[in-house]
């Protein structure tokens, strides 16, 4: 099948890419779109993850692209914003379970774990055979993690003992290890630990009722004296400067995924647009309708404009923090600006699952709000353009 950039993509930004980035992409593709997306509105409904698709993404490679210990061939960070892309505009579930296990669980462990830790870990955690969750947030620590984590790690001669909870941990359910982050209580400073899951006094539970992302199994985590060896403490983890280091990461590629949440919304509109037949013409004959589809389009190539470059700040080695979160914040407002502008295409039928916009809009809610709100970025740009810090 030869590649061809998506009709969103207006400016064809895809063709930065590699022949074998493109070959990537394209069988990706195809995958998503025969054996991912017949059966994400079900499961969505039920809110339940399909374990089915887990063994089919990962024999596509599509987590530890980022890392040597595991990456198919070398890539781009641009090209790694196009996978989570392709992966958000079918399903921002689907993109949220491989952005936990790849970005957040396997860029902790590449980012700050010891050269033994990575060469045990990220294979297994590449190839499906280890599930991995990431535990930062708390009941009562969201966007002060740096100062407000409550889970303490308590050093008892070669091992830690780790008394705490978390809650909004996604895949924290059917994980294998998840990675706790915890104040040390003789420093009081930030580190990282894997643990796994059938450790005693590890408790996760399900939370219920989420009309968001409802595919993603988040759970509550409970931490009762779970002991953990000096050996599953990530050994470059010393402070939240280097949780930062990952979420740094990660927040852009949740910056490409929230592009594809909008490119997911806007090809659904634009299709019922073209087959729905109002006043003896198509939706899309009308010019009330072309101009929703006009801005839907200028949001989605301003964004992915932002995102190539904040990658290709990676790969330079220049993206700072600001870099990240300005492109997590920008990318994720014009991602509400447009679901909401498609579901308003489709009228009282914007509202049913049948034709995918609902399913977008909703989850846009919970990409808005994960991996920074758009006020603790905004402040994190404010705090680098004026040189004055305005959190509290």
């Amino acid at each position: 099948m030869a590649f061809e950039t998506l009709a969103s993509d207006f400016y064809g930004y895809e063709n930065l890419l590699t022949d074998r980035e493109k070959d990537f992409i394209t069988a990706l593709r195809r995958y998503l779109e025969n054996d991912v997306k017949p059966i994400v509105n079900e499961h969505w409904e039920k809110a339940e993850f399909p374990a089915s698709i887990i063994p089919g993404l990962h024999s596509r490679d599509v987590v530890g692209l980022g890392f040597d210990e595991t990456k198919a061939f070398e890539n781009s960070a641009v090209f790694r914003g196009w996978v989570a892309l392709e992966l958000a505009r079918v399903d921002a579930s689907v993109s949220t379970y491989v952005g936990v296990q790849n970005g957040l669980v396997v860029g902790a462990l590449g980012l700050t774990g010891s050269a033994e830790q990575r060469a045990e870990w990220l294979p297994k955690l590449a190839s499906g055979e280890v599930i991995g969750a990431f535990g930062l947030t708390e009941p009562q620590s969201g966007s002060d993690s740096a100062q407000g984590l409550q889970t303490i790690a308590t050093r008892s001669g070669d091992d830690w003992v780790l008394n705490g909870s978390k809650r909004w941990i996604g895949n924290a359910t059917f994980s294998d290890i998840t990675i706790i982050w915890a104040k040390s209580a003789e420093d009081g400073q930030v580190k990282g630990f894997i643990v796994p899951t059938s450790t005693p006094g590890y408790t996760a539970t399900k939370i219920e009722g989420k009309q968001s992302l409802r595919m993603v199994q988040n759970a509550d985590i409970t931490l009762e004296n779970v002991v953990v060896p000096e050996s599953l403490r990530l050994q470059e983890a010393n402070s939240f400067k280097d949780t930062a280091k990952v979420l740094r990461q990660t927040r852009a590629e949740v910056a490409w995924s929230a592009i594809g949440v909008a490119v997911g919304a806007y090809e659904a509109a634009l299709r019922y647009a073209t087959e729905r037949v109002q006043f003896g013409k198509p939706l899309a004959s009308h010019q009330l309708i072309q101009d929703l589809l006009v801005k839907s389009l200028g949001n989605i190539t301003a964004s992915i404009g932002v995102c190539t470059r904040v990658s290709e700040m990676l790969d330079q080695g220049e993206q700072r923090d600001e870099h990240s979160a300005l492109a997590k914040a920008f990318a994720t407002s014009r991602m509400r600006e447009t679901v909401s502008w498609c579901r308003e295409i489709l009228g009282g039928n914007g509202i049913v699952i049948d034709y995918d916009v609902i399913r977008f809009f909703a989850d846009a809610e919970a990409v808005y709000s994960y991996e920074g709100t758009r006020e603790m970025n905004t402040l994190i740009v404010g705090r680098s353009i004026t040189g004055k810090a305005a959190f509290a």
